[in-house]
């Protein structure tokens, strides 16, 4: 494969600004685990609906997911990047000025349509700007942007704590500011060189790629895209299921559902549930979000350098394994009522595993796998069954840790994670380094 000659500052610009949307996902996954406490009170919740509360997001997610695929691939991708960040700013203030349980869940349930347009449209987009040769680094910066989003909320939450029983308000109420600065961000980019030329807007397509990778790369991609419509019929969703196709779309499921039932969720949503078991107090429980935060985004940075060098299936064997054997550790220490700080040890080696892996190399694998002419639609429906398996997980984890005690899930997330190792080493081919028309048709099961 031929090198591009990369304008590697616009290339990353443009990507950066994309990715702001995961800044979004970070917020609204992170702003939950400092606001429990508060809301506990609030709306006097017991497990059932603690666990709703916190999941009735990712079932907003899905229905955003579903409107993504379909925006993305009928009037492109920055149209349903725009409509996101609308739709997480009205949603920041509905939810910090909602004053009954069933108007939170409802403004919370909307926020999760706008993070679910963002969290299939990001890394779609961004993948489809970038040569072969960045492209996993350039995704990842997707992950980069949601993990730094978690860690400013942490430290938000932490400064709010002190501030009052309203503090949750400031803490929804906050989120509006990103999604404004996102939506204007959103304006500035480019739509998808691929979309376009996949629409036969090739002159607009053209000049795009002109400006990321020189005359050569244009020819190479445009030729590139163009062989790869050839002779297709607009996709349906019936289209997923074709034989050429389906071993891509139910890796990227199964990717999708490990990276959530792995378990490393509970970890940043129920952060305070976790250490209160150990006695730690309220104070200590958010300081362990912020140091949460700290290290996943340290972390993440690991394999955003590592992600192009080393491929995406080593790190996610590496990840699957290591976490088995963490959560085996932490249930022990949660069972045997550890000090905080032992616990908080073995809690920071699991977010630094899960940061280098899974959480990074699952967008960029989903980013890549699937054939030009589906993409937008696979993306999406492999990102509903990420948000179906992240609800799914969050709602049980409360019932689970009041049934079996706060160390009993994490037994079944170690054999998850086993089963996810088998499930990597069996399916999932290396990608680094090939160009997604490459990657065509090759992407399948053993």
């Amino acid at each position: 494969m031929k090198k591009t000659d990369l304008n590697a500052r616009y290339v990353f610009g443009i990507a950066f600004i994309s990715a702001l949307g995961g800044y979004l996902f970070g917020f609204d996954f992170a702003v939950i685990s400092g606001a429990l406490p508060f809301l506990r009170t609030y709306f006097g919740l017991n497990a059932w609906w603690e666990g709703f509360l916190t999941g009735s997001l990712a079932l907003g997610c899905m229905v955003g997911c579903v409107l993504a695929g379909n925006l993305a691939d009928r009037y492109g991708r920055r149209p349903g990047l725009m409509l996101a960040a609308l739709i997480f700013a009205l949603s920041s203030l509905g939810m910090a000025f909602s004053t009954g349980l069933t108007g939170f869940i409802v403004m919370r349930f909307i926020a999760g349509i706008g993070v679910g347009m963002a969290s299939t449209l990001s890394p779609l987009y961004i993948a489809e700007i970038s040569p072969a040769e960045v492209r996993g680094r350039n995704v990842s910066i997707n992950q980069l942007t949601i993990v730094i989003g978690i860690l400013i909320t942490n430290l938000v939450n932490y400064g709010l704590a002190d501030s009052g029983p309203d503090a949750w308000r400031w803490m929804f109420g906050l989120g509006a500011v990103p999604s404004l600065g996102f939506l204007v961000g959103v304006i500035w980019l480019p739509e998808s060189p691929r979309w376009l030329v996949q629409t036969g807007r090739i002159a607009e397509g053209e000049a795009i790629l002109q400006r990321i990778g020189g005359e050569a790369f244009v020819e190479r991609t445009v030729t590139a895209v163009q062989q790869s419509m050839a002779q297709t019929e607009k996709p349906s969703f019936a289209t997923l299921f074709e034989k050429n196709v389906r071993p891509a779309v139910l890796v990227g499921i199964g990717l999708a559902v490990l990276q959530q039932l792995c378990g490393i969720n509970v970890v940043f949503n129920y952060t305070s549930t976790i250490f209160e078991t150990v006695g730690a107090s309220l104070n200590r429980q958010l300081f362990e979000t912020v140091a949460i935060g700290v290290v996943n985004l340290l972390f993440t940075l690991v394999a955003m350098w590592q992600v192009d060098k080393l491929g995406r299936k080593p790190l996610m064997l590496v990840g699957t394994l290591g976490l088995s054997v963490l959560y085996v550790v932490i249930a022990l220490l949660l069972k045997n009522s550890a000090s905080s700080g032992l616990l908080s040890v073995f809690v920071l080696l699991a977010i630094s595993v899960y940061a280098t892996s899974l959480a990074p190399i699952t967008w960029v694998l989903i980013s890549e796998i699937f054939p030009n002419r589906i993409r937008g639609m696979a993306s999406s429906i492999a990102i509903l069954a990420l948000w179906a398996a992240y609800f799914v997980l969050v709602f049980t984890f409360p019932i689970l840790a009041e049934q079996l005690g706060t160390y009993g899930p994490f037994w079944l997330y170690a054999g998850i994670c086993l089963v996810g190792f088998w499930f990597v080493q069996r399916n999932v081919r290396e990608t680094k380094g090939k160009t997604l028309e490459e990657l065509e048709g090759t992407f399948v099961s053993h």
